[in-house]
């Protein structure tokens, strides 16, 4: 035995004991050898796949309805202010807000101090005219009296006597006395209209309600001075009827020539969410909101034209209230059964690999007003189905009416149930 041998022997006995390294292990190596085959076979089969991940959508088969969408403001029926013809001191205030009227009842009272004195001093104006009436007739009695006597007298005498300008003079007091009359009478007339325009005055310090229905607002308070020289004041608002109210929209002037009277419609509340109440289409105005603009305020910047849509609500929950902010949808036109695609389709472009990355792709965004107006109805648009073999097939189509989401389509190759591509996804690695 050489020295060189029982070195060894000696190594392999001192290391007899200790664990062996871990790239000495034979399953090691195997398990890596595995992975690595793996690896490789996943690199050849599927490396070369580097398709698009298109997004797509199903060709329905239904009825678009079709709808133009506005906001505005409930209120009643008939709304009515009620105001003061004279001024004063308001002494009582007998209603108040939410309260209900009914037509002639008193909702408050004005002073009458001024009034009362107005109605003594026609009085005694209207009786001093009368008396003056009396005057005159007395003196016109006089004068005729007078003026017959010197006609008696002049027929007896042969004409005479008395002269011709002493009859004169009493016919001209004869006729002077009727003039006093009548202006006696005419101050009678007049003192009389006096009187009665204090005394409508003194009524008219009554405040009464010309309809019945509900106080919607009260702007007045006792103690209160209200001055109706210049214009009348509103004292309170009344709404005749809130069973049957009023929602006034503004239709844009693109979509005021969809919506017709008698179209039905349902608008949203916010203090009612997720409920939805009917209501029809009343008449809709001619004239814009900015007929009345002068051209200065229209150069201002105020150059959106809109036009005022009635609709009639039912109200006989009471839920709805005067002044509530409705959006409302009024259904304008129905396509019955068709075949409708997603308006992403119809802008879906496969040239446009620089949107290949977008996760969001060209899905049902629909169509912006400019593409909306190049298409429009009756244009030969393009949307393309993903085949088989992940290649894209054309197909074209005509478009019909659109909602802004999905557009109406006829042609001979597309079907109900395909699927159409509407945007590209991430690309699968």
């Amino acid at each position: 035995m050489t020295d060189t041998t029982t070195e060894q022997d000696i190594g392999e006995y001192l290391d007899s004991g200790k664990p062996r390294k871990w790239y000495k292990r034979r399953w090691v190596w195997v398990v890596g050898v595995v992975i690595l085959l793996l690896i490789a076979a996943q690199v050849v089969m599927g490396g070369g796949d580097n398709r698009p991940n298109y997004i797509t959508a199903p060709v329905e088969e239904r009825s678009l309805d079709l709808s133009v969408v506005a906001t505005g403001n409930l209120r009643p029926t008939n709304q009515v202010e009620v105001g003061s013809e004279v001024s004063g001191r308001i002494d009582d205030v007998l209603v108040d807000v939410n309260d209900q009227v009914t037509r002639g009842q008193v909702l408050a009272r004005i002073n009458t101090d001024v009034i009362e004195d107005q109605i003594t001093q026609g009085r005694a104006n209207l009786n001093a005219a009368r008396a003056s009436v009396n005057q005159a007739l007395a003196t016109l009695e006089a004068d005729t009296a007078q003026l017959e006597r010197l006609r008696e007298v002049f027929r007896l005498s042969d004409g005479r006597v008395p002269s011709q300008s002493e009859i004169d003079q009493a016919e001209a007091a004869v006729r002077r006395g009727q003039a006093a009359v009548a202006s006696a009478r005419a101050n009678v007339s007049s003192a009389q209209a006096q009187l009665a325009t204090a005394q409508t005055n003194r009524d008219r310090a009554v405040i009464r309600s010309p309809v019945s229905g509900v106080v919607l607002a009260r702007q007045v308070e006792p103690g209160q001075t209200v001055a109706a020289s210049f214009n009348t004041p509103t004292l309170f608002v009344l709404a005749e009827d809130l069973v049957t109210m009023q929602l006034r929209v503004s239709i844009d002037e693109a979509d005021v020539g969809q919506v017709e009277p008698g179209q039905e419609a349902g608008f949203t509340v916010d203090a009612y969410p997720g409920r939805r109440f009917p209501a029809t289409v009343e008449r809709v105005d001619l004239a814009s909101n900015n007929i009345a603009l002068t051209g200065q305020q229209q150069q201002s910047g105020q150059q959106v034209v809109s036009y005022e849509a009635r609709l009639i609500v039912s109200n006989e929950e009471g839920l709805l209230r005067p002044g509530m902010t409705a959006t409302a949808t009024i259904s304008t036109q129905s396509t019955g059964v068709s075949m409708l695609v997603p308006n992403g389709a119809l802008r879906f472009d496969p040239g446009e690999e620089e949107e290949a990355d977008s996760i969001f792709g060209n899905q049902e965004f629909g169509l912006d007003q400019e593409e909306q107006a190049s298409i429009g109805v009756g244009s030969r648009q393009t949307v393309h189905v993903v085949e088989e073999d992940g290649e894209l097939r054309s197909i074209e189509v005509v478009t019909g009416r659109t909602d802004g989401r999905l557009t109406v389509v006829t042609s001979d190759e597309l079907e109900p149930g395909m699927e159409v591509v509407t945007g590209v996804g991430a690309t699968e690695e």
